[in-house]
């Protein structure tokens, strides 16, 4: 007969997946996300029930922690190191822009919500990474297509490489230790020395002992083999000082090495599944409603951040990488929620409460998670609209300048040996230049913090020496800030000359895009920096400053940019007379020859391609506005021919006819989804870029 306490423990474990079962069922009927089935059933049998139903809940959050190392594990699976080097800088500069975003939005609104310290960061921590669940299975769901599904999952996967980092820091955090600079070098180093241990160490043994297993054809080998370098791993991350998450990370990642990490994927599945219920219906008893009903307000603020910032902070990296208008919005309006890193960063929180620290960060996060969770599908399913309807509200040149610089930055993606010495080395300059800046900012709050020490109490409050230190601190920084400047300048400048370069002789026809290109790289470049330059001197000096001068930057820059942008729409206009001529003459021919001549004198104007509008597509019939062709593809007509007649850059009311010939211009991309949606005959679903072939009239 089993003891009292294992009665109790089994009694514990059938109520729970009892509850998650009843949720999986009820929440797929209803088609909402079963995480927040999860919840709801772990709020249910917990906080909200009647009377007390779970004995034991400490065991129930040790199976919890099970469920975050198998969770975490299945994750690693996906994060391949040969994947990560695929991805390219492209999505590290998406994925900077929007996490240094969300980590700025989240600790400014928990710091003017009043949190301040550890609850403070672990907000911005929670806030800033996306659920690989829900994303997953929205995507899924909704059938995206394949460059979506590219985008959003190397976010996911970025984030994810983030997150390891945020939750190896905050842990230290959360055991007691003050939040330092040099803590926060240190935390850095020693997880660097780990991590590098721990990859090496495991590239020797892991790949080979799966394989191994892996070749004994025997599931249950696979198993086993696999969930222990699992949990081994996680010990060995517990007994180093950081999360048990750590180790099923790096564990998962290692596996994938081997080359076998869809068969052991398959293998753990169900066991993972398992406890991911678990998992989650953890979190939703770990749910306090009385803390919700004292940071309520927090709660609504910093689900707002989520929903505008993940939006917004995506949006603009994926637009800066190159991916066009349409793809930044459809891939923000699919990461707009938290998820399972959230929930371990929060968790710090409840093992903080317990020095006397604040626990709100956890039932805030089962709050924004729950909303977003639900939030989500509503916004994929509007995401291809929303595109579309931002971009009929862009003012005319800034829609010229973000049809084209799809195109420019897919040139300068293209490997070019030749070039990249000369962007090495600027880049070098400006990381020294930032480097310098952030240096000369530290110092002076440093040497400020210290002035009581060595002058005396009251030498703080002195007018004379705050207006000295200050001063003291800005004219060190200011030549550099110069040189930052310059350096900036220099690298859009190289970039920019590298995607349309000078002519050998003649007139200049790329001066108006390379000026467009020049002013666009400038205001990217800056972003990046100044949100990096923020972040890290974040512990040191409030931000207001750093922002206050980032912005105003920006806004000089924002000017030259719509001077260019208005130079580059006029630019289009003439050149869309050139491409009437050259269309007029084409005509249905099929002879492309005088195409390529074109091209070679209108530089930066991304792809012209002819395309015919084909009898029976969905354009045939339409007005350019009811088709909306450069909101859902991101391609711009430039020039239309009808019966011997040719119009340069046809208005928004002109209806397409069957046997129209357009000359389109975007990246190699928008050009093929443009050709599937001129060519559809089933206009059920958006076009697919992966199975789009432009065929030239």
């Amino acid at each position: 007969m089993p003891s009292e306490t294992a009665q109790y423990f089994l009694r514990d474990l059938a109520l729970i997946l009892g509850a998650a079962a009843l949720a999986t069922v009820l929440f797929q009927r209803l088609r909402l996300p079963v995480i927040v089935g999860y919840l709801v059933a772990g709020m249910l049998v917990g906080p909200l029930a009647p009377r007390r139903l779970i004995h034991d809940p400490e065991t129930i959050r040790t199976l919890a922690e099970l469920g975050v190392v198998l969770l975490l594990f299945s994750i690693g699976l996906e994060f391949r190191f040969r994947r990560l080097t695929a991805l390219g800088p492209r999505v590290a500069l998406a994925t900077l822009v929007e996490v240094g975003l969300m980590l700025l939005l989240g600790y400014g609104a928990a710091r003017g919500l009043g949190w301040v310290g550890l609850p403070a960061l672990l907000a911005a921590g929670m806030v800033a990474i996306s659920s690989t669940m829900v994303v997953s299975r929205t995507l899924a769901e909704r059938h995206a297509d394949r460059r979506l599904r590219d985008i959003v999952f190397g976010v996911l996967v970025m984030e994810d490489l983030v997150a390891i980092l945020l939750i190896a820091v905050l842990t230290t955090l959360a055991a007691g230790d003050t939040f330092s600079g040099p803590l926060l070098a240190a935390t850095l180093a020693r997880l660097g020395l780990f991590l590098l241990a721990l990859a090496a160490g495991g590239m020797l043994v892991v790949p080979r002992a799966i394989n191994a297993a892996v070749a004994l054809r025997r599931p249950e080998t696979t198993l086993v083999a696999a969930l222990g370098i699992c949990f081994g791993l996680a010990v060995l991350s517990a007994a180093a000082g950081y999360s048990v998450a750590l180790g099923g990370f790096i564990a998962g990642a290692l596996v994938a090495e081997s080359g076998r990490h869809r068969i052991v994927e398959e293998t753990i599945r169900p066991v993972r599944d398992l406890f991911a219920a678990v998992f989650f219906v953890a979190v939703g008893m770990l749910f306090d409603p009385a803390a919700l009903a004292a940071v309520w307000p927090a709660a609504l603020v910093l689900t707002l951040v989520v929903l505008s910032g993940k939006v917004a902070g995506v949006a603009a990296g994926v637009f800066l990488a190159g991916y066009g208008t349409r793809n930044a919005i459809r891939s923000g309006m699919n990461l707009a929620q938290i998820g399972e890193f959230s929930f371990v960063i929060a968790g710090l929180g409840t093992v903080a409460a317990a020095g006397g620290k604040s626990g709100a960060p956890y039932a805030v996060a089962v709050t924004i998670a729950t909303v977003t969770a639900l939030t989500t599908p509503l916004l994929a399913g509007r995401a291809d609209a929303a595109a579309a309807w931002v971009d009929r509200r862009l003012p005319h040149p800034v829609q010229t300048v973000a049809t084209l610089y799809a195109s420019w930055v897919e040139v300068l993606a293209a490997p070019r040996p030749a070039a990249a010495s000369p962007r090495r080395r600027l880049i070098r300059l400006l990381l020294l230049d930032a480097a310098c800046v952030t240096a000369a900012l530290i110092g002076t709050s440093l040497v400020w913090r210290r002035l009581p020490e060595w002058l005396g109490p009251g030498a703080a409050r002195l007018p004379a020496l705050r207006l000295g230190a200050l001063a003291a601190g800005a004219l060190l920084a200011l030549p550099f800030g110069f040189g930052l400047v310059l350096a900036i300048r220099r690298l859009a400048v190289v970039l920019a000359e590298s995607a349309v370069p000078h002519p050998i002789k003649g007139v200049d026809q790329g001066f108006a895009p390379r000026r467009s290109l020049i002013a666009t790289l400038q205001i990217g470049i800056v972003v990046v920096l100044g949100v990096t330059i923020t972040l890290l001197t974040l512990p040191f000096v409030p931000p207001f400053g750093v922002l206050g001068v980032l912005a105003a930057y920006l806004v000089v820059l924002g000017v030259g940019f719509w001077r260019t942008a208005t130079d580059l729409d006029q630019h289009t206009r003439a050149g869309a007379e050139l491409v009437v001529h050259v269309l007029a003459k084409q005509g249905h021919s099929g002879d492309t020859g005088t195409f390529e001549v074109m091209r070679g004198l209108l530089p930066g104007m991304g792809t012209i391609v002819p395309m015919e509008v084909e009898r029976g597509s969905e354009a045939a019939g339409k007005t350019l506005s009811d088709l909306n062709l450069r909101g859902r593809t991101g391609a711009t007509v430039v020039a239309l021919s009808r019966a011997g007649q040719s119009t340069p850059l046809p208005p928004a009311g002109t209806r397409l006819l069957a046997a129209d010939l357009l000359a389109l211009t975007g990246s190699g991309d928008a050009i093929g989804l443009a050709a599937a949606l001129l060519r559809a005959t089933d206009t059920s679903s958006p076009p697919n870029a992966t199975g789009a072939s432009a065929r030239p009239a």
